[in-house]
């Protein structure tokens, strides 16, 4: 039997420890994404409030990531993971104290929601410029491909454990899980042999991240892809209104919840998994744009269902909608981006990606409120449907793609001058 062509790159060894260490602190965080918002939505009974821990993870995310990124271009990135790693493992296990000891409220955790995306937004940075320093170039892809079917693994195993942990232990020991997870990737950067000496940038500070700016400005494939990833988790998220669906909607409890949460990555496997046998395709960004549209409609039906068995295979279907855009998103980005900029570009995709949903889960939340959580989920994502068909108006050049790697060398990267605001090679709109 043939193997899959993704597994060429788990020849190599520290690509192999990172995946590993990730998978589980994936499945740790999973476990306390579950906790955090039943406790909030148990404390508050509110779709509102509820959302606000979205807005609470949005603004640091939004304000830090492309600081984090700069950061990342220009100290060793191992040595910033294991920073950040350590310091979301701090904050993890201190909520899970103040939750044994009776002390948590929702302003509470909002504040954890905030810190840990602080620490967030420099860790993945860091993190996705780290991977393709493991991987030959030409394994890139596949080393890609294979680290998002690792996280959506173990975000198939994460929530349906977060719900057996928060029904039968409680949420304490979900943070406390979550905690220890974070430092097994300490343990496996430790053990990392690669250390790719980061190279000093030319122009620091400031000047750094504003040549990020205009990098992204004159490479249209590039905020294209991720002006569209933004617009679709803004317009239609279902991961902050799943409490309320199961407790309204579909009257669940805690473990139909960990179900609801685990049904997107389920499916998410099994695209990622299928996506990781075929070659890359010759237009990855069309495939972005077909793969987001598909997302959209089955959250559309998602939201008229009220058959528990129908709605787990609805989120199922959308997973695997949202790993194939996944998958082929980050290796667009990395394929489009040479290595010194990796870090700034990761970080203003991390704005976009991270700061997406969160806001998403807010505006979705304001208006399951109002108008109640069905119609907030088919609205979002009939607007978010009508935003991808009109797509190839104004990302021509995301549907024109042909996964063309970028060049080592550009204006401004490492040279005197910094890319100059006319200098636009790739400037297709």
């Amino acid at each position: 039997m043939k193997r899959p062509a993704a597994a060429v790159a788990l020849e190599h060894r520290d690509f192999r420890l990172i995946l590993g260490s990730q998978f589980i602190s994936t499945l740790g965080t999973q476990v306390q994404t579950v906790a955090l918002a039943w406790l909030v939505f148990s404390l508050s009974g509110s779709a509102a409030q509820l959302g606000g821990v979205g807005v609470a993870r949005a603004l640091p995310t939004i304000l830090l990531s492309l600081f984090g990124g700069t950061l990342a271009d220009h100290v060793d990135r191992r040595r910033l993971l294991l920073v950040s790693q350590t310091t979301l493992a701090a904050f993890s296990a201190l909520l899970a104290v103040a939750v044994t000891t009776h002390v948590a409220s929702v302003p509470l955790l909002y504040v954890f929601a905030a810190v840990t995306a602080a620490a967030s937004a420099f860790d993945g940075p860091a993190s996705q410029a780290f991977i393709p320093s493991l991987v030959p170039r030409d394994h890139l892809a596949y080393a890609l491909t294979l680290n998002v079917l690792g996280m959506d693994v173990a975000s198939v195993a994460g929530p349906a454990l977060g719900g057996l942990v928060l029904a039968s232990l409680g949420p304490s020991t979900a943070f406390w899980l979550d905690a220890a997870s974070f430092m097994v990737v300490v343990v496996a950067l430790a053990l990392v042999r690669t250390r790719p000496a980061p190279r000093p940038l030319v122009r620091r500070g400031w000047s750094a991240f504003v040549d990020g700016l205009r990098f992204v400005q004159a490479r249209g494939i590039l905020w294209q892809l991720m002006l569209l990833d933004f617009l679709a988790t803004l317009l239609v998220s279902n991961s902050g209104l799943l409490p309320v669906f199961a407790q309204d909607v579909l009257r669940t409890g805690p473990d139909g919840l960990g179900l609801l949460y685990a049904a997107p990555s389920a499916g998410a496997v099994v695209g990622a998994a299928v996506f990781a046998m075929l070659p890359m395709s010759r237009r990855p960004g069309r495939v972005v744009a077909m793969a987001i549209a598909g997302y959209a409609v089955v959250l559309g039906l998602f939201g008229l269902a009220r058959s528990f068995p129908l709605a787990l295979g609805l989120l199922a279907v959308a997973g695997g909608f949202d790993a194939v855009s996944m998958a082929m998103r980050h290796t667009v980005r990395q394929l489009a981006t040479p290595d010194r900029f990796r870090g700034r570009i990761g970080s203003m995709a991390e704005v976009f990606s991270g700061g997406g949903p969160r806001l998403g889960d807010f505006q979705a939340g304001l208006l399951a409120s109002v108008a109640g959580a069905p119609f907030a989920m088919v609205a979002g994502a009939s607007v978010c449907l009508a935003m991808v068909l009109s797509s190839p108006a104004w990302a021509r050049r995301l549907w024109s793609y042909g996964g063309e790697l970028a060049d080592e060398f550009v204006p401004g990267d490492g040279d005197e001058t910094p890319l100059a605001v006319g200098a636009a090679p790739d400037r297709a709109p």
